[in-house]
């Protein structure tokens, strides 16, 4: 089942999300993506949104370098079911807290938007939508898998100054994102991209401005919303965390 789910509570959400969960069922991504394969995976991302310090927000991660598929990329927390699970909404919110620490109690599912297929990774995925009503600590959970985890405002995802595209040796050119010290292209970057305009939170920027993916960059780190030298953040900062230096758990608490 696409859209909303039965019975879920609606209330207090922000009008972005509102008009996604509206517009959710014929996400523009949808109509760009490859036709699934017969042996694809079963696969669910969480697209969680919250209320931070710099306005309503959305949980990223980036993926360890020493992964063997997509390995450094940013991402929405998620991953392939496991048998008998309750898929997707169970598959997503299990991996979001594997990944970043999110308790299940205190997230609010609400929505399921169209599948998505990935033909390199040959994953159906699933986009499940919920929003943050006790959001806990920023946590990066398995090292081995996830090298820092973001709240990211979608002011800063929508600002021009952030945006670009980026073209990968392969031949693939996309929208990209330089927020939170990370460069978001690839799946996340459409879905990033298409989740704005559905939302309607899309502003004009520069297609014309295509970048090598190996040079692509982020913004300078005096840039506002980004991280200065020793940690130091201004107010409108997306909260991140980063593994400890002794390859255990780490976590920032989110600023009130």
């Amino acid at each position: 089942m696409t859209g909303v789910l039965p019975g879920a509570d609606l209330s207090g959400l922000p009008g972005p999300v509102r008009r996604l969960l509206d517009a959710g069922p014929d996400l523009p991504l949808r109509h760009r993506m490859p036709s699934p394969s017969a042996t694809a995976r079963r696969s669910a991302v969480l697209i969680l949104f919250g209320e931070g310090p710099g306005g309503t927000d959305v949980l990223l991660i980036e993926k360890s370098a020493r992964l063997r598929t997509h390995a450094g990329q940013p991402a929405f927390p998620g991953g392939g079911a496991d048998p008998g699970e309750d898929y997707p909404v169970g598959t997503a919110l299990r991996e979001a807290q594997e990944e970043a620490g999110v308790d299940p109690d205190g997230v609010r599912v609400l929505a399921t938007l169209p599948e998505l297929f990935l033909g390199p990774s040959d994953n159906l995925v699933v986009p499940v939508v919920a929003w943050w009503d006790d959001p806990s600590d920023v946590v990066v959970g398995d090292p081995r898998e996830v090298a820092r985890v973001a709240r990211v405002p979608l002011a800063e995802l929508a600002d021009p100054v952030n945006r670009f595209r980026v073209h990968h040796p392969s031949g693939y050119v996309g929208p990209a994102f330089g927020v939170a010290g990370m460069v978001v292209w690839g799946f996340t970057g459409g879905l990033l991209d298409a989740l704005l305009e559905a939302a309607g939170l899309a502003r004009p920027w520069d297609v014309r401005d295509v970048r090598a993916l190996e040079e692509s960059g982020t913004r300078p780190a005096e840039a506002p919303g980004s991280l200065g030298e020793g940690g130091a953040e201004d107010a409108a900062a997306p909260t991140v965390a980063s593994p400890a230096p002794d390859g255990g758990p780490a976590r920032t608490v989110p600023r009130r």
